[in-house]
């Protein structure tokens, strides 16, 4: 079945079209814009008029890709940005008018539970519990449990890329005093929400989404980006923290220049490194496998009817 789900997230808006057969994915295309949805939502309480025009922009692109290739279903998810703002329900009348796309407001946990599918269907391991970490634009998400079965632990936090950087980043680069605070907010807001024996009982961990494959990236030099070089990547914690080192001393121009990052994410990139090594902290984790199936494969098998749990 040929499916094209639609990722309306707080930085970045996604597509997915992809052939599902016995309970795997078969990309046809995958594109990722840099939206900035959340922008200023932390604040403001609403979707800015700018952010919403280049996910619109971003979608119309989109609805001509799943034209050309005919998917025979669509899905679209909001996540973060829009379960926040309140003008979200506007943004997504909006969307249905113009592209003929419902988008559907998912709540943190049903958003945790597809990627945890979407993460393990593509990497099923022995078995162990696992996390999956994703971490987004306005929220991170934290699903332990066993490959193959519905998740043990999921809860959606707000620890988020461009949530942290919006509310601790100031100074371009960032002052330790400024990474500090930062680190100190994802790491309460961990232990507030993250227990204690979920955390300990964990043996394997998959990060997913844009800041992990883009360390991975990073820590590999690639010029240029070539996906499956990130797929399956071993991010040992050190790197992560030398490379965090990296990233805070240069200036947000030089960041963008950097090889293995997207230019788009280099005002987020700190914060977002900054959450991953506090997750891996926080879990006893030396490193983590990045992983490119996400929250978009996970929609696909679902509405195929392949979730297999």
């Amino acid at each position: 079945m040929r499916i094209a789900v639609i990722d309306l997230g707080t930085n970045s808006t996604r597509l997915l079209i992809g052939e599902v057969e016995k309970g795997r994915v078969r990309e046809l295309d995958r594109r990722t814009t840099i939206t900035r949805l959340g922008e200023g939502v932390d604040s403001s309480g609403r979707l800015a008029d700018g952010a919403i025009q280049r996910v619109l922009d971003a979608v119309s692109e989109y609805r001509a890709a799943i034209d050309e290739l005919q998917a025979e279903a669509v899905v679209a998810l909001a996540t973060s940005a829009v379960r926040d703002a309140a003008n979200g329900d506007a943004f997504r009348e909006e969307l249905g008018q113009r592209f003929g796309v419902d988008a559907r407001t998912i709540s943190g946990d049903e958003e945790a539970r597809l990627t945890f599918l979407g993460a393990t269907s593509a990497h099923p391991g022995d078995g162990s519990p696992t996390l999956v970490l994703d971490i987004g634009g306005g929220s991170t998400e934290f699903v332990e449990g066993e490959p193959g079965h519905d998740p043990a632990f999921h809860v959606s936090t707000r620890a988020g890329s461009v949530r942290q950087t919006e509310r601790h980043i100031t100074d371009d680069p960032p002052p330790p005093d400024q990474l500090a605070s930062l680190a100190e907010e994802v790491r309460a807001i961990v232990r507030a929400d993250v227990p204690d024996d979920v955390r300990r009982r964990v043996r394997r961990g998959i990060a997913v989404a844009g800041t992990a494959t883009s360390l991975a990236a990073i820590d590999q030099e690639l010029e240029p980006y070539e996906p499956r070089e990130v797929d399956g990547y071993t991010l040992e914690l050190g790197a992560c923290e030398m490379m965090l080192a990296l990233l805070a001393e240069l200036p947000l121009e030089r960041r963008r220049q950097l090889a293995g990052l997207h230019p788009d994410r280099a005002p987020t990139i700190v914060a977002g490194a900054i959450i991953l090594i506090e997750a891996m902290r926080a879990c006893g984790l030396e490193a983590m496998e990045t992983s490119r199936s996400d929250i978009l494969h996970g929609a696909a098998l679902v509405a195929a009817g392949q979730s297999g749990v």
